[in-house]
Parts: structure tokens; C-alpha cells; sequence
């Protein structure tokens, strides 16, 4: 530990929260939702200046149909253990392309306002800043990379490759989602798999033909109870299907029909059961003349907490107090992408970003005064951590 590198980077950060505000107004007033590729990576090439100014090494993947992955690398050739320390984060949001102008970036009372300023750029800022410090005054023990994707709302279809392999080169993860309040970090998630299952039936006239006909909604709908009753409280397993579509037109048997389904789960081996019994419920032929398939659109793994990440929390929280905060951490059913670094064998904590709320709603907001405190605990984490921590 370098108490005058941490007194340094700590009062450095104290000075910056004017300049945090700037930058997170600008990516909250630039358009982001995950499948709008231009805007997401027009927010990622204002972070990358920004990171750039700060002497930091950039690397550009370029993804095609999804925003690219950007990774900011603070080198430490001294260090003893080479792998990098990896901050997470995502910037794309789930919001319509406009949302900016109909709902701009506003502070009032000391709350923060827009769409994306707490899930998650208000982490990326406070992440810029943290890594801006680190290489400022050259106070990180081991090598520092920011990682900032681009489509972690729709289950990072295009990232995840490079999560998990950037993961398994790693010494830790922070994901810098939101905490929440008074400030509680995540220690555990459950996966969740995004499914669709699409039924085929026979049209036919539903007045003169009827019996011709085989109906893919009854199907659908006969199939819904019997998904439901999969859930399991007791295990943390739930089954929802969300969304159902299908039919012709009103005078026509039904000839197609679709549900979605959310699956979510605690430990990583009830996937292959979970979707096993899922499976066996959606081929079954319920109505003769039907049929149909399961498939798989994006899934999350589970945040399953093991004891090295348990000792970097220990770390986190005696870094918060020293910065002012007490934490605490929870479980909680919402997935993240740090569940794929975690199931990589990377200890992994995550939300520590600031503290916000109401996130994927018009209410979302951000603790304005909780910016500057997160990134002086996770500085300081990183600091003690990168010295001090077997992994």
C-alpha cells in the first residue's frame, strides 16, 4: 500500500466532480439503445477522447452489427502479476432513438436525470475517472483495463465473446453497474436465458372449414400453464412467458402462433435441466396437426459469489468507509454481463457504480453527491487489491 499515491489519487478525485458531470451529460445526451450502432459508438468515441487525453492506450474491435468494444489499458510493466485488473462497463441503454431530446440530461436537488445516467453511464464515468487517476499518478499496482461494450441490454450478443476472453486473461473484475441504495453492491445473480418457441398449425376457414384446421394458438395457450408451473421458489428458478403472438386473421384457424419466454435461475448447472424440461413442454404435440421449436435469442450466466471474490468485497468495504459509505451486498434475479466474467473463474464484483434507481424507466436517476465517493472506493480497492490480493 502507497499511502501517498492513495492520498493523491483520492484528492484528485475530490476535485473532479464538475468535470464528471460534463461528461456524463454529454453520454446521456448521446443517443444509445443497443441496436442503434451509430449512436452507441458516437458515446464510445467521447470516452475514448476522453480516455486517450488521459494517456491511456485504446484499442478498437470493430463489432458489425452491434457498437464496437473499446478497452483502455493502463500498463504497469513493474508488476509482478501481469494480469489486468478489468473495469466493466456497458453504455448502450434501452431507450428508442430520440429519448435524448424528448428527456435531456437535467440535475435538480442533486439528482441526475436522463436516459442511461444510472444503468450505466454514470458507471462509465466514474470508471473513465478512476482509471484517468490510476494513470495520472501512477498508482496502480497492477495493469488496469476499462473495458466499454455495447449491447449488454439485449444480452451481449456481440461482446460476449470478447468479455469472456478479456475475463480469462484477468485478474479481477469490478462491473461498475449501479449500486443501490444507500449503497449496496451485488455479490450474486441469477442467469436468466431468453427464449423463443414458435408453434405451426394448418389454416383453414373458421366457419366453413373448421375442422380442416389445426390451431397453433390453442396450442400456444395450452402450453403456457404448464411452463409456469416450472417455477420453483424455493430453488430461485422462475419461468415467465412474456410475450405471445399468432394467428391470421379472426375467420382463420390459426396456422402460426409464438411465445417468448424468460428463464431465470440461481446455479449454473439448472440450466441444461431448466431448458431440458422447456424443451420437452414446447415440442410435446398438444393439438394433433401442430407442432413446434424451441429457441435459444441470448441468455446471461449467473454472478455466483466464491470466496476470492468474497475477500475483494472485504476490501471494497473497508475502501468504502474510508470514503464514506457503508455497503452491504445483495443477491438480486436481474442479470449482467458479470455473470460471463465470473464464470470464467475471474473473481467478480458488481454495481459499484453510483447509487441510482428506476432504471428502463423515465424515472431513472442518479445520486449526483454518490459519483465521487464510488470512485474513491473503487480506486482504493484497486490499489490494495492489485498489491495485495492472491487469486
Amino acid at each position: 500500500m502507497d499511502a501517498a499515491k492513495e492520498a493523491a489519487v483520492v484528492t484528485w478525485l475530490d476535485s473532479q466532480l464538475p468535470a464528471m458531470l460534463t461528461l456524463l451529460e454529454e453520454l446521456v445526451n448521446t443517443d444509445g439503445g443497443s441496436y442503434d450502432k451509430a449512436g452507441v459508438d458516437l458515446c464510445g468515441a467521447r470516452l475514448t477522447r476522453f480516455l486517450a487525453d488521459a494517456g491511456l492506450e485504446i484499442e478498437i474491435t470493430p463489432v458489425e452489427t452491434y457498437g464496437d468494444v473499446i478497452k483502455a489499458r493502463l500498463d504497469v510493466p513493474s508488476a509482478n502479476d501481469r494480469r489486468p485488473i478489468v473495469l466493466l462497463g456497458h453504455r448502450d441503454t434501452v431507450f428508442a432513438k430520440g429519448e435524448p431530446e424528448r428527456r435531456p440530461f437535467t440535475v435538480t436537488n442533486g439528482i441526475a436525470r436522463g436516459p442511461g445516467v444510472m444503468d450505466m453511464k454514470g458507471g462509465l464515468v466514474m470508471n473513465a475517472f478512476v482509471i484517468a487517476a490510476l494513470q495520472r499518478f501512477s498508482a496502480s499496482p497492477a495493469p488496469v483495463t476499462m473495458m466499454i461494450t455495447s449491447d449488454e441490454e439485449i444480452a451481449s450478443p456481440g461482446c460476449r465473446p470478447h468479455i469472456e476472453a478479456e475475463a480469462r486473461l484477468a485478474r479481477m473484475v469490478f462491473n461498475s453497474e449501479p449500486s443501490r441504495e444507500p449503497h449496496q453492491i451485488v455479490k450474486g445473480r441469477k442467469g436468466g436465458v431468453f427464449m423463443a418457441f414458435d408453434v405451426t398449425g394448418k389454416a383453414a376457414h373458421s366457419g366453413a372449414n373448421h375442422a380442416e384446421g389445426a390451431s397453433a394458438i390453442q396450442a400456444l395457450a395450452l402450453k403456457i400453464p404448464r411452463l409456469h408451473a416450472l417455477t420453483d421458489y424455493d430453488r430461485g428458478i422462475t419461468i415467465n412467458v412474456g410475450l405471445v403472438s399468432g394467428g391470421q386473421t379472426v375467420n382463420t384457424v390459426a396456422p402460426w402462433a409464438q411465445g417468448q419466454i424468460d428463464l431465470r435461475y440461481v446455479k449454473a448447472p439448472e440450466r441444461a435441466e431448466m431448458i431440458e424440461r422447456i424443451r420437452e413442454i414446447v415440442e410435446a404435440v398438444d393439438v394433433p396437426g401442430t407442432s413446434a421449436t424451441l429457441t435459444i435469442r441470448g441468455e446471461f450466466l449467473p454472478l455466483e459469489e466464491t470466496p476470492a471474490s468474497a475477500r475483494l468485497f472485504e476490501i471494497y468495504r473497508q475502501a468504502g468507509r474510508e470514503a464514506g459509505f457503508e455497503t452491504g451486498a445483495e443477491f438480486t434475479g436481474g442479470c449482467a454481463d458479470s455473470g460471463l466474467t465470473s464464470a470464467q473463474g475471474c473473481p467478480t464484483l458488481c454495481s459499484v457504480g453510483p447509487v441510482g434507481g428506476k432504471g428502463h424507466t423515465p424515472e431513472e436517476y442518479l445520486l449526483v453527491d454518490s459519483l465521487v465517493p464510488s470512485a474513491k472506493a473503487l480506486a482504493l480497492s484497486i490499489m490494495r487489491a492489485g498489491g495485495s490480493l492472491p487469486m
